[in-house]
């Protein structure tokens, strides 16, 4: 496998291709959401660790000659990152790659919206977790929930497609169902549900917490009539649903139903560690592929020889074991802080 011998059907071993990056800009964040970094304090990774610009679209460049054609920057808070809209410029100099997308809490996207479509980013997915200022207050400590607000409406001005996601928890936000998909509806942004995982800083988890696909499609029956299915490609994570009025929404069942059979998608991480799984204890170290002098060819076969080589059913093993409860204590997060959703782009 070399640069000049592209192979875009590049296939691990459960036959899944590679094709869509997440890539972590900063591990750095302005929330402190109960699901992802709940602590006040964190080991942060070193700022000369930290990928350049030009070192991210270096490895991009590789990764799209491997058949990569979806790219999605994230966080921590990718906003926090100095002029991220001269990445996506960067970026986009990749022919190949199809779809740029961001993640973010929205709490900086009003300001930067207008530059980030300029430079060419398509689609922005923001996390909202709830409608109520208050419990965010409580939840994530911030005080913020306006400034998120701004945020999605700037998008929609920007003309960037949007995509509300809200982890939902029993006890916290779970009774905002009905509330969320119709904010969505006003926003022109189709909304996510996500169940509760174990991962990263999730330390208070258990499985009491998690509500179900099951259990959100029935409320939302209950508040609509009949939820219809949308029949599309296996590869997206979430389910995607439609409603009598033609609202739609996708439900990411990765607890209780994971999709790790169909699962395309691989990490770097804010300091070039690839994962190829959000549970994956072990990654590729390609920032010290790129500053040791290794070719594009020489960086491809890595990538190439790891991606043949992947057997990763994270969500699914986590599903089958007994009695299951949180996936680290927080010493061991502490310890490697690359276990942490902030740091691997969740």
């Amino acid at each position: 496998m070399t640069m000049l011998d592209p192979t875009p059907s590049l296939a691990d071993k459960l036959g899944r291709p590679l094709r869509s990056l997440r890539i972590s800009v900063t591990d750095r964040c302005n929330m402190r959401c109960r699901y992802c970094m709940p602590e006040d304090d964190y080991v942060w990774l070193p700022r000369e660790s930290i990928l350049s610009f030009e070192e991210i679209q270096r490895l991009v460049g590789v990764f799209a000659e491997l058949g990569v054609q979806k790219l999605r920057l994230t966080g921590g808070e990718p906003l926090l990152r100095h002029d991220l809209p001269t990445l996506v410029e960067l970026l986009r100099t990749h022919k190949s790659i199809t779809d740029i997308a961001l993640t973010t809490n929205g709490i900086l996207l009003a300001r930067h919206a207008g530059d980030l479509k300029a430079a060419g980013l398509g689609r922005v997915t923001v996390s909202l977790d709830t409608l109520r200022p208050g419990r965010m207050a409580e939840f994530a400590k911030s005080q913020r929930h306006g400034d998120i607000i701004d945020g999605i409406s700037a998008a929609g001005r920007a003309g960037l497609g949007i995509k509300l996601n809200a982890v939902v928890i029993r006890g916290y936000n779970d009774d905002e169902l009905t509330d969320l998909v119709e904010y969505g509806r006003r926003a022109g942004a189709e909304v996510r549900f996500i169940e509760y995982m174990d991962v990263g800083g999730a330390t208070g988890w258990s499985q009491d917490q998690v509500v179900s696909r099951a259990e959100i499609l029935q409320r939302l029956q209950q508040r609509y009539g009949p939820v219809r299915p949308v029949r599309e490609t296996a590869w997206a994570p979430a389910e995607r649903f439609v409603l009598a009025d033609g609202t739609r929404f996708g439900i990411i069942a990765s607890t209780t139903a994971p999709f790790c059979r169909t699962c395309d998608r691989s990490r770097l991480t804010a300091d070039g560690t690839w994962l190829l799984c959000l549970y994956g204890e072990t990654g590729l170290d390609l920032r010290e592929a790129l500053r040791i002098g290794l070719t594009n060819p020489e960086i491809a076969d890595r990538i190439a020889a790891t991606w043949r080589a992947r057997t990763d059913r994270g969500a699914e093993e986590r599903a089958a074991v007994p009695g299951r409860g949180i996936l680290y204590q927080l010493e061991s997060l502490r310890e490697d802080p690359r276990r942490e959703m902030h740091t691997r782009g969740g």
